[in-house]
């Protein structure tokens, strides 16, 4: 079942996804060589809780941290550990805020220090391709359409969409429906409405797009061990408008970028 956000319920999802958009600016502050994901997995929690929030994916389906630390050839659901950052590694860092009754999910992929311009351009389309799809995801148009959008940016370039795992619908529940795939056709797939609430998602591949679980039952990477990027904004459908619930501005204040 799809669940349609009120005004209200959407104002409270906005509370929740300033808080994390905030989080992921002070972990963009920390990130540097020498950085463990753990510290970094510490500071989010304890800002989080400071907000009056609570970490979305710590006990979601046994997730133990409060982020996922996904570094270089792992796509998503890194687990923060005494890892430390080195120069020319890029980490995503994905991060849900719980705030008064409501979830918020989003992403960013850094740079740590310099690194190679493969990787460069890899966070770049990838990060494009995150706006093609917000770009297509208004009332009226279909599932289809983002994923459609998502896939045609990339594979432009050459790289690949990890087709195993999907954005999705968000609310009081973490994960709802509708599946957000990165992939798809034109006109295809659910129609879009008003009071829709999604996280999308686009997880990026240098290489080809088949991932592989880690024996910790989380960890997920690339089969060829090239490099992984991805990206997440949660968005609010409206009548005839779509808003960007999170944003990136304390991450480029952060970066200076």
């Amino acid at each position: 079942m799809i669940f349609l956000k009120s005004e209200e319920e959407i104002k409270l999802i906005r509370a929740s996804a300033y808080i994390l958009s905030e989080t992921l600016g002070l972990i963009a502050q920390a990130i540097k060589p020498g950085m463990s994901t753990k510290t970094l997995d510490k500071l989010a929690a304890e800002f989080i809780h400071a907000q009056g929030g609570q970490p979305s994916f710590r006990g979601f389906q046994g997730f133990p941290a409060s982020l996922c630390t996904s570094v270089n050839e792992v796509v998503v659901h890194g687990l923060p550990s005494q890892y430390r950052l080195q120069e020319g590694d890029i980490i995503s860092v994905d991060c849900g805020v719980y705030y008064k009754g409501f979830h918020s999910d989003s992403a960013f992929t850094f740079p740590v220090g310099t690194i190679s311009q493969a990787a460069s351009k890899l966070l770049r389309i990838t990060k494009e391709s995150l706006y093609k799809g917000i770009d297509q995801a208004r009332a009226g148009k279909c599932i289809g359409d983002i994923g459609q959008a998502i896939q045609d940016h990339v594979n432009s370039h050459g790289y690949s969409v990890v087709k195993a795992l999907v954005g999705h619908g968000i609310g009081r529940s973490l994960h709802e429906e509708p599946q957000v795939p990165n992939y798809g056709k034109k006109g295809r797939g659910i129609k879009l409405k008003p009071g829709m609430v999604l996280a999308i998602e686009p997880m990026i591949n240098l290489g080809k797009s088949k991932v592989v679980q880690g024996r910790d039952g989380w960890t997920i990477r690339t089969l060829d061990r090239k490099l992984s990027a991805h990206f997440e904004h949660t968005i609010a459908i409206g009548e005839h408008k779509t808003e960007i619930l999170t944003t990136y501005q304390h991450i480029e204040e952060a970066l200076k970028v």
